[in-house]
């Protein structure tokens, strides 16, 4: 895309671009919808064909596939469209790495009402919904969270199983904090057949989680604290305590209360697991990181993605000794242990 530098011409299309990229957004979600990828990926790769598989007409299809084409989701030669390695892998969903779901809550209508409104959570400081205080249950939006976003865990999951040594088979007792799908504690369960998984969430969510746990086969040794992560009882004695995703949705007052309960509820010696989008000192790089303030700003009421520098103070004074990051191969997070 042009740019203006290095002496090149000032072009707008850098600005076009990007206020019609919702157009692409949408694009892929109903081509995700219509099982376009699946049904290429089953042999319907021609537009007569692929209308009929999915109940489509044949202008609709062809739009779409030459759409999705131009925008390197397929590809095209003598009428015939094939997906591309990364469509194969990620959006077929014949693909044990299917992440197609994921487009029901990142494309969802709340998140495009709290960007719709942007301008005025810019003034505000805030959320300008009425949803940005996540202390509160908002069932839909977190139930459609945990159904939507398993499948881009895993690899974040199984991280963090061999960063904690499960694989080690030593039995553990692990508290799962905003535990939404359960598969950071389910795949601890799976590697270690000797580990014991709390799961806290909403009720309405944790019945997500259960569900998982059973389908991978470790409900046995997943039980469950409904509440809130700032109220409900967590019990004490962990090896680990895991917090995913979940800091980033306050204020630095509000995760050090957090963590001074989680350090309270581990044992001598145990340790905090967060996941989180840590961005660079500078906060403008890496991209995703560095971009996932302005998600916190829209969504919020005080989150933030925080440096590490940040997140190391606010597990200092909640009582950590030490606390050291890790980044995930190849995803764009960062985990943290934090030391009792």
């Amino acid at each position: 895309m042009a740019t203006a530098s290095h002496g090149a011409k000032p072009s707008p299309e850098r600005i076009f671009s990007t206020l019609v990229a919702f157009q692409q957004t949408e694009a892929l979600k109903a081509a995700i919808q219509l099982d376009i990828f699946t049904k290429i990926g089953e042999g319907a790769n021609e537009v007569s064909s692929l209308a009929k598989t999915i109940g489509a007409s044949e202008r609709g299809v062809r739009t779409l596939c030459d759409y999705m084409t131009v925008f390197g989701f397929l590809t095209k030669e003598n009428n015939h469209y094939a997906l591309t390695q990364e469509s194969a892998i990620f959006l077929n969903k014949r693909s044990p790495a299917y992440l197609g779901a994921m487009a029901n809550f990142l494309a969802s209508d709340m998140h495009r009402k709290s960007f719709g409104v942007l301008a005025e959570a810019v003034r505000k400081g805030g959320s300008a919904t009425d949803s940005g205080d996540n202390t509160k249950p908002r069932d839909e939006f977190w139930v459609e969270f945990a159904r939507s976003m398993a499948g881009l865990a895993v690899p974040s999951a199984e991280f963090i199983a061999a960063l904690i040594g499960a694989q080690e088979g030593k039995p553990v007792k692990v508290l799962d904090i905003a535990a939404g799908h359960g598969m950071y504690g389910i795949t601890i369960a799976r590697r270690n057949p000797s580990a014991q998984i709390v799961a806290l969430d909403w009720p309405a969510v944790l019945a997500v989680a259960q569900e998982n746990a059973k389908k991978f086969g470790v409900a046995e040794r997943y039980t469950t604290r409904p509440g809130s992560a700032f109220e409900a009882d967590f019990g004490e004695g962990y090896d680990t305590i895991l917090l995913t995703n979940i800091l980033h949705h306050f204020d630095p007052a509000g995760c050090e209360k957090l963590m001074r309960r989680v350090h309270a509820a581990l044992k001598p010696g145990g340790k905090a697991i967060t996941l989180e989008f840590v961005p660079n000192e500078d906060r403008v790089s890496p991209q995703i990181p560095a971009a996932f303030s302005l998600v916190m700003l829209a969504n919020t009421d005080s989150g933030d993605a925080y440096t590490f520098a940040e997140l190391e103070k606010i597990c200092k004074n909640a009582g950590f000794a030490k606390t050291t990051q890790h980044p995930i191969p190849d995803m764009p997070q960062t985990a943290l242990v934090s030391e009792k």
